[in-house]
């Protein structure tokens, strides 16, 4: 009785060990996920921020220039203004000098001649000045006009950053939004593939009952080489055909259960020993147990089972059961593994 008893609760913590293990794999797998999209995101708004900064210092560097020309332009404008002031002033003391000597005696007639030469010579002079002092105000208003619209495409950035900012934000709303969504939409599919795969593990239980070399290891259910090929082969056996049919069957039964959402696979690995196989067909224990892996899911998709739900993988011997160089511990190793679980 003492021995029924034990042999219950193993077969209970066998059941709940493999939905622990997928759980807490999912859930790292999750971890993984939102963590990448928070790192995209963060990449992309450090790059749009940069470009902007970018813009923001060459068009501060432009309106220092631009300030520096202005202020040049501003000071040879002044300049003008003031010697045309003086040549004003000069030209009204030369025609009053010129009034005051043609009222004066002919005797003065050279002295007014001088006088008119003076007064053309400064004409000519005060009419350059004003032609400079009007192109350097011209210069003046177009540097006004380039500081002004720079002016209004640094607020036009300033808008554009508080609004990548804020878009910033709420992007990392959402993204905090989806993850607690997909959380609740794995967890739910998690505890589905759960129930689904004690079902079937369950059913594989019944049907292989008694068999000492058909056992369960953690969320897998595993079959002896022995059982289903002959030493250093991949051919199955009759024996090991007919190991598989009720196998086969719990699959195709498991298929028609399971909703079409949820995206599971049966995956079937081999392994070998550690000692090492050379041959023509198998160079290496890779090679076999690769092979074998192949075989049994041919012969699972021949029977019925949907090949999209089967993965077949090889792991010569660098994944043991047991350690040691027993005969016993060769022969646990050398095995076919079956796991449901989910892509």
């Amino acid at each position: 009785m003492a021995r029924i008893r034990a042999q219950r609760r193993s077969q209970m913590s066998a059941d709940y060990w493999p939905g622990f293990v997928d759980a807490l794999t999912t859930l790292l797998l999750v971890f993984i996920f939102l963590l990448s999209i928070f790192m995209l995101a963060q990449y992309f708004v450090s790059q749009e921020s940069s470009g902007k900064d970018d813009t923001m210092r060459r068009l501060d560097q432009r309106i220092a220039e631009l300030t520096n020309l202005l202020s040049l332009e501003k000071g040879k404008a002044r300049g003008a203004e003031d010697q045309l002031a003086a040549l004003s002033a000069s030209l009204a003391q030369l025609q009053a000098e010129n009034q005051r000597l043609t009222s004066a005696a002919g005797a003065g007639d050279r002295r007014a001649q001088a006088a008119q030469v003076q007064i053309g010579t400064l004409n000519t002079k005060l009419t350059e000045q004003q032609k400079l002092s009007t192109s350097a105000l011209a210069k003046v208003d177009l540097l006004n006009q380039q500081l002004l619209a720079i002016r209004r495409q640094i607020a036009a950035l300033k808008q554009a950053l508080a609004a990548s900012e804020a878009k910033e934000q709420k992007s990392q709303v959402r993204i905090a939004d989806l993850g607690k969504r997909l959380n609740v939409a794995l967890a739910r599919k998690v505890q589905e593939l759960q129930r689904y795969r004690s079902d079937f593990f369950g059913r594989l239980r019944e049907l292989l009952a008694g068999r000492k070399d058909i056992r369960v290891v953690g969320d897998r259910f595993v079959f002896e080489s022995e059982v289903l090929f002959p030493s250093g082969q991949a051919q199955m056996t009759p024996q090991g055909l007919s190991a598989l049919d009720p196998v086969a069957r719990a699959i195709i039964e498991l298929a028609k259960q399971i909703p079409p959402e949820i995206d599971w696979k049966l995956q079937v690995d081999g392994h070998t020993d550690v000692r090492p196989i050379r041959s023509a067909q198998f160079p290496s224990n890779l090679e076999l147990s690769i092979a074998r892996a192949t075989s049994v899911v041919r012969y699972l998709i021949a029977q019925g089972v949907p090949r999209e739900r089967l993965v077949a993988a090889g792991h010569g011997a660098f994944s043991p059961l047991e350690t040691g160089d027993t005969e016993d511990v060769y022969r646990r190793n050398r095995r076919i593994e079956l796991k449901l679980t989910n892509r």
